[in-house]
């Protein structure tokens, strides 16, 4: 069975942060929010994820209703738990209490035999002058683009 390209990037993680490692986890859902996923209807913003009792919580994930759903509906931004092995969570929880450092989702999409996986980032912030850099950085390799199709 064929799905539908799904990738729904959190844009704002990567403007924010410098991201220091990727870790690629399962997320437990119910029934209709895989299936609000599957038609795209979910969103990162504001997204961040947390330990608690080792284990790692993803916070205020949207994943809309489903349309069809009836009263087994789910919570459109219900606390998820994500799926990793003993030894990454024992990095993240660790790395994760240094100062500066934090856990945020930067995609959710849907692997080859059709389960929804979040790819997270041990991330440190940014300050505002680093903001003002990567805005330069963007726009220069904007400008070299626009100068190599004129060509």
């Amino acid at each position: 069975m064929k799905f539908k390209e799904i990738n729904i990037k959190n844009r704002r993680a990567t403007f924010d942060y410098h991201i220091v490692d990727t870790f690629t986890a399962g997320i437990v859902l119910t029934g209709t929010e895989i299936k609000s996923i599957r038609l795209g209807k979910a969103g990162l913003t504001d997204t961040f994820c947390y330990m608690n009792n080792g284990e790692l919580w993803v916070k205020n994930m949207y994943i809309a209703e489903y349309f069809y759903g009836t009263y087994n509906n789910h919570v459109a931004r219900r606390d998820r738990k994500l799926l990793l092995n003993r030894k990454e969570l024992d990095r993240l929880d660790k790395d994760g209490k240094e100062s500066g450092f934090t856990i945020v989702p930067l995609k959710l999409f849907i692997n080859e035999r059709g389960l929804a996986k979040l790819v997270i980032g041990l991330a440190r912030g940014k300050k505002e002058y680093d903001k003002r850099q990567s805005i330069k950085e963007r726009e220069d390799k904007r400008d070299m683009a626009r100068i190599m199709m004129r060509r």
